[in-house]
């Protein structure tokens, strides 16, 4: 596996759209994910990024990691922020890629029902989760994409609590039962994959990619085996 990585890698476009020198912990997979996503959306692309590990660690101020168009919006309201957007493309006449970054928090939880709206109402988005299975911007606490039995610091491990007592939410399912043209899941370790994957969202909107972003912090692994 010395070369897995390039082999893994290689054909893909060489352009960056998120520069270097960002704030991602050592391990990180978003910022390998964010990457890979923006190589398959190109230069002809807006991006809507909800509150989350990725916002933070990408546009702390004064500082911008990102080369191509980006709002950073609350939990809640991506997927509308996303919407009026795309109102304003078609006023415009502009056929521009419209790219949201939600973490789990966002797209499972706060932010779930008017993602749910969004889908209903087909507007051309596509909406890549980044999820890491928590809160982990905010101290690791579950949200309902946590694994049952998994140890947060609100679902402790201990003689009366075995971690998280209910299953995570099947997000990808409920997406998919909305009848949107596309849904899938990814991950980052298989990077052709993740590129082929968002090709195909961006092509058949509205659709949704929900990523496995494992987080060396909350999963507590050594960064190295990201």
């Amino acid at each position: 596996m010395k070369y897995g990585w390039i082999t893994m890698i290689a054909g893909l476009p060489e352009e960056e759209y998120l520069a270097p020198g960002h704030k991602a912990c050592a391990g990180c997979p978003e910022a390998i994910i964010a990457r890979l996503v923006t190589k398959a959306a190109g230069p002809n692309t807006v991006i809507v990024n909800s509150t989350s590990c990725l916002e933070v660690v990408s546009s702390q101020y004064p500082h911008n990691a990102w080369k191509l168009p980006w709002i950073h919006n609350a939990f809640e309201n991506a997927a509308p922020t996303a919407s009026g957007i795309a109102a304003a493309f078609k006023k415009l006449g502009k056929d521009t890629n419209i790219l949201v970054f939600m973490g789990d928090g966002a797209a499972y939880d706060i932010g779930f029902g008017a993602l749910s709206g969004m889908f209903e109402r087909r507007d051309p988005v596509t909406v890549v989760v980044l999820n890491n299975e928590a809160y982990m911007n905010t101290g690791i606490q579950r949200s309902s994409a946590t694994e049952y039995g998994a140890w947060t610091t609100t679902t402790p491990v201990g003689s009366i609590i075995k971690g998280k007592r209910r299953w995570p939410k099947p997000l990808t399912d409920i997406a998919a039962a909305h009848g949107i043209p596309y849904v899938a899941n990814a991950s980052p370790a298989y990077a052709q994959d993740l590129f082929s994957k968002v090709k195909k969202g961006l092509q058949k909107k509205p659709s949704l990619i929900n990523v496995i972003a494992p987080c060396p912090v909350g999963w507590k692994f050594d960064p190295s085996l990201t």
